[in-house]
C-alpha cells in the first residue's frame, strides 16, 4: 500500500513539472499559434537571385564516317598490282588495283577479228545484192520483150530477194561482233579497279585492306574500304525524357577522350522517328566538320546539346522546393514575423541544385523574402520559424552573372 501511494506521489510530481515546462515555452515567444504543431521549426534560409540558367544533356555515342563502301572487282583475276594501302588519298574514279588482264586482252583481240570478218561479210553481200539487182533488172526487161520466161523471172527475184535478207543478216552480224568488241574491252577496263562515287569531295581515304597483291579474286570481293572522314557523322542515343526537345539544326559540342582539351562543334541532322522498344532511346545523328582529321571514325564521344536558355531567370535552391496539397511550391521566410509562408509555383529549368521559378503576374509580391531550404519538410503555411542568430540570409552577388552550366548524363546508347 505504501509503494503505490509512493508511485501515485512521483506521478503527479512529474506531470507537474511537464506542465510548468510547457507553459514557460509557450509563454517565452518562441512558440506561435497556427501551422500544424505549436513549436517553432529551426530552418535555414537563402535568398530568391536572378540569373541565367540552362537545360543542357550530355549524350554518348560513336563516330562514323558520313559514306563507307568497299571497293570490288567485277571479275575474277589475279590481283597484280595494289595500289594503295590504309590511310591513303584516294581521288574520285581512281585506280586502286591491276588485275592480270592477258585473258581480257586475248578475249578483246578475238572479238576484233570477229568484228572485222562480219564487215567484210557485209561487203560481199552488199556485192552480192548488187549482181542480184542486175539480174533481176535484166530478167524483167527480157520478159516485157517476152524473150525471158516468167520462171526466170521468178527466180532472179527470188535471188535478188534472197541477197536482201543476206545483206540485212550481215549487217546484224557487224552490230552484234562490235557489242562483242565493246563488252570485251569493258571486261579488260575492269581489269583496272576504281574506287567512284557520287557526290562529296574528290578525295577520301583507304579505312582498310581485306587482301594482299597475289590474291585470287572472285567478283564482288572486297579489296579495301573508301571512307568519306569530312564531316563525320556522331551518332548518339536520345531517352525518351529529351526527346521531344530534340530539333534538326540544334547545336552539339562534341568532346572525346583522346583530345580531352578540346571541343568541336556540331549540328544535329536527322533524328530517327521511333525510340528502340529495348531501350527507350532514339537515335539522333550529328554532322561534325572535321577539315583538320583530328576526329576519326570509332572514336567514343560525349555530345552536350543545349535545349533552353534563360539569361534573366527567377533562381531559387533546388532544396526549397515542395510539395504541399499536390502543388509544387516553395516556403517564403517572413523574416520579421518569424512566420513560413507556402507560396505555390511553376519550376522552368532545374540545373544542378538550382531551379527556375516561372514568373506569374503576382510573383514579385510573393517571393518578397527569402526561401527556407532546411526544416520545410516540417512546415505548413503561416508555420512558426526560428531562424538562426536571429537575421536573415546575407544576400549573394552573383559574380559574371552565369550560373553554372548543367551537365546531365543521359544514358549511354547502345553501339550502332
Amino acid at each position: 500500500m505504501k509503494k503505490l501511494v509512493m508511485g501515485v506521489l512521483a506521478v503527479a510530481v512529474l506531470g507537474a513539472l511537464g506542465w510548468e515546462v510547457y507553459r514557460r515555452v509557450t509563454t517565452s515567444g518562441n512558440v506561435q499559434a497556427g501551422g500544424r504543431g505549436a513549436m517553432a521549426v529551426a530552418v535555414e534560409i537563402q535568398p530568391v537571385r536572378r540569373g541565367e540558367i540552362r537545360d543542357v544533356a550530355v549524350f554518348t555515342g560513336s563516330l562514323l564516317p558520313k559514306s563507307q563502301f568497299v571497293v570490288a572487282p567485277k571479275v575474277s583475276g589475279w590481283l597484280k598490282q595494289l595500289l594503295v594501302h590504309v590511310g591513303d588519298t584516294v581521288q574520285r574514279n581512281g585506280v586502286i588495283a591491276i588485275i592480270d588482264d592477258a585473258e581480257f586482252t586475248q578475249q578483246v583481240e578475238q572479238a576484233r577479228a570477229e568484228w572485222q570478218v562480219a564487215k567484210a561479210n557485209v561487203e560481199n553481200s552488199a556485192s552480192n545484192l548488187d549482181m542480184a539487182r542486175r539480174e533481176y533488172d535484166r530478167a524483167k526487161a527480157l520478159r516485157e520483150k517476152q524473150i525471158a520466161s516468167a520462171s526466170e523471172l521468178d527466180e532472179a527475184e527470188a535471188t535478188f530477194n534472197a541477197r536482201q535478207a543476206q545483206l540485212k543478216v550481215s549487217e546484224a552480224q557487224v552490230a552484234q561482233r562490235e557489242a562483242a568488241l565493246k563488252a570485251a574491252e569493258l571486261r579488260l577496263s575492269y581489269s583496272q579497279v576504281r574506287a567512284f562515287w557520287e557526290g562529296g569531295d574528290e578525295a577520301r581515304v583507304v579505312g582498310e585492306r581485306f587482301v594482299d597483291e597475289g590474291a585470287l579474286l572472285q567478283v564482288n570481293e572486297a579489296i579495301v574500304s573508301v571512307l568519306e572522314i569530312d564531316p563525320l557523322t556522331g551518332v548518339v542515343y536520345v531517352i525518351e525524357r529529351d526527346y521531344p526537345k530534340v530539333r534538326v539544326g540544334q547545336q552539339a559540342v562534341i568532346t572525346t577522350d583522346a583530345y580531352p582539351d578540346q571541343s568541336f562543334v556540331g549540328n544535329i541532322v536527322r533524328i530517327a522517328p521511333l525510340l528502340r522498344e529495348s531501350s527507350r532511346q532514339a537515335r539522333v545523328e550529328i554532322e561534325v566538320p572535321n577539315s583538320e582529321q583530328w576526329l576519326r571514325p570509332g572514336m567514343f564521344v560525349r555530345a552536350r546539346v543545349e535545349f533552353a536558355r534563360q539569361t534573366d531567370a527567377t533562381l531559387v535552391p533546388l532544396a526549397a522546393l515542395v510539395k504541399r496539397d499536390g502543388r509544387d511550391g516553395v516556403f517564403v521566410a517572413d523574416t520579421a514575423e518569424r512566420k513560413a509562408r507556402f507560396v505555390p509555383v511553376t519550376i522552368g529549368i532545374v540545373e544542378n541544385e538550382t531551379a527556375e521559378i516561372v514568373e506569374t503576374q503576382d510573383f514579385a509580391s510573393l517571393l518578397a523574402g527569402p526561401v527556407i531550404t532546411m526544416g520545410n519538410h516540417l512546415l505548413e503555411d503561416e508555420s512558426s520559424i526560428v531562424i538562426p542568430n536571429g537575421e536573415g540570409p546575407q544576400e549573394k552577388k552573383a559574380e559574371g552573372g552565369n550560373a553554372p552550366e548543367t551537365r546531365r548524363a543521359a544514358s549511354p546508347g547502345a553501339a550502332g
